[in-house]
């Protein structure tokens, strides 16, 4: 599975004007399941974020989980994550999961984070949404498990 980590003020995503999902300090998750990804990735993905430092400490140093300051997680499927930019100028996407194969993991990633203690809301997976963040740092990170 690939992974966008995005710490943020807040962020929410929206699907024809309505607002779907929020989330107050804390992530901005933008994931992709990859051809091969099973339950063993989402569990790893999923519990290497809830524990990932990012958050400032006392001293201003990134030294926190989002568990240790309470925070939220916006999760949101996203394909393009997948993009094959090594030929030519349009980007291929033939290394993302078959779409009922990510939208299984996607939902089994945002539940299995939601097991570890943090608040997850989620987009609408394959929906054309428009998604709003206050990116807090910036800090911006790229994971694959």
């Amino acid at each position: 599975m690939r992974a966008l980590l995005q710490r943020i003020s807040n962020a929410s995503v929206t699907v024809d004007g309505i607002v779907i999902g929020q989330s107050g300090p804390g992530l901005m998750i933008l994931i992709c399941a990859m051809h091969g990804d099973g339950e063993a990735q989402v569990s790893q993905l999923a519990e290497k974020i809830a524990k990932l430092r990012i958050f400032k400490d006392d001293a201003g140093k990134m030294n926190r989980s989002i568990l240790d300051i309470g925070g939220s997680a916006l999760v949101v499927s996203q394909f393009t994550l997948a993009a094959d930019t090594s030929r030519g100028n349009r980007p291929g996407f033939s290394g993302a999961a078959p779409a009922a194969e990510g939208r299984k993991l996607y939902e089994a990633f945002a539940h299995k984070l939601a097991a570890q203690g943090i608040p997850v809301e989620t987009g609408a997976f394959g929906a054309d949404m428009a998604v709003e963040l206050v990116n807090d740092g910036p800090v911006t990170i790229w994971m694959e498990s």
